[in-house]
């Protein structure tokens, strides 16, 4: 079993399509949205939700009223201004602003009377979904929640569970866009990254820096270029840059508006006829495939 990641160095290249399109062309998949900060592959693959769990990480300082002494002593400890201080008819309240708490318990160690809880922080949600193109593990990552990185290891890790409990031969994953913890959670121990980029300066500076991620991390990198012929001649010069740096380029995608179609109806592009664009996807995948029947990169236990 190995296991694929798609990512990118910004958001908006197309990774997300192209995972629903190879979803629609392997065999023997189990899919994992690993953009917990703004999953969006369940748009077009319309999951049914079979299990849902309650994601809970870090802590979070809760003031019991009742036996509060409003000593004012969590307000002088605390660093990061999270507690609140109210004056009524003279009398002072103090509460903790959960989006402000960062969990670090001061104030709890320091209350004289213990009237500080300190339970586990919900932080979101997490899903194991049926799809036409089989199971799919993905998450939603509450408002002004942190501890993304955990989040994506949890649906990496519960996606590889089902791929062996199933005996199914690869996790695609949909990565998280950029170079931070989510994406480090998502690309360390895979067998291959897929890097989507574009033409532009922009879009080939994010390359370099992702692409040096995962050199870091010693996962073998591809890349693949969407709307190349928006400027063929910068595509071009990336392809070769990205050689020169020990990542294959393995296809070219083309602007075409068939993609933004298949969006509106809910469909992956290789679902929508056999026209230029999915013709390009389905070579990118079986390049794609290639390479990773060939890997030595990392595996999957």
């Amino acid at each position: 079993m190995k296991e694929l990641v798609v990512i990118s160095g910004k958001g908006g290249t197309g990774k997300t399509s192209l995972v629903a399109s190879f979803a629609a062309l392997a065999e023997g998949t189990v899919l994992a949205d690993c953009d917990v900060d703004a999953a969006d592959l369940h748009l077009i693959l319309d999951p049914t939700i079979e299990r849902r769990e309650v994601f809970k990480s870090g802590r979070e300082a809760i003031i019991r009223q009742d036996d509060c002494l409003a000593c004012g002593g969590c307000l002088a400890h605390c660093r990061f201004d999270a507690v609140r201080r109210h004056v009524h008819n003279g009398e002072s309240t103090f509460i903790i602003d959960p989006l402000a708490c960062e969990g670090c318990g001061v104030c709890v160690r320091f209350c004289p009377v213990q009237a500080i809880d300190f339970p586990e922080r919900t932080c979101g949600e997490w899903f194991v979904s049926k799809t036409r193109y089989g199971p799919m593990v993905h998450a939603r990552l509450g408002v002004a929640a942190e501890n993304s990185g955990k989040l994506v290891s949890v649906v990496r890790r519960e996606a590889q569970r089902i791929a062996t409990e199933q005996g199914r031969e690869l996790v695609l994953a949909d990565g998280p866009p950029g170079i931070g913890c989510p994406v480090i959670a998502s690309v360390t121990g895979s067998s291959l990254v897929l890097i989507v980029t574009e033409p532009t300066l922009s879009g080939r500076h994010d390359l370099e820096r992702v692409l040096g991620l995962a050199r870091h991390f010693s996962v073998p990198a591809l890349i693949c270029i969407n709307k190349f012929d928006l400027n063929p001649s910068l595509a071009k010069e990336i392809e070769r840059w990205a050689a020169e740096h020990g990542a294959r380029s393995v296809g070219r995608i083309r602007y075409d508006p068939a993609v933004t179609q298949a969006q509106i109806q809910g469909k992956a592009v290789i679902e929508c006829g056999d026209g230029e664009v999915a013709r390009e996807i389905a070579g990118i995948w079986r390049e794609v495939s290639q390479r990773l029947s060939e890997t030595s990169g990392p595996l999957l236990e």
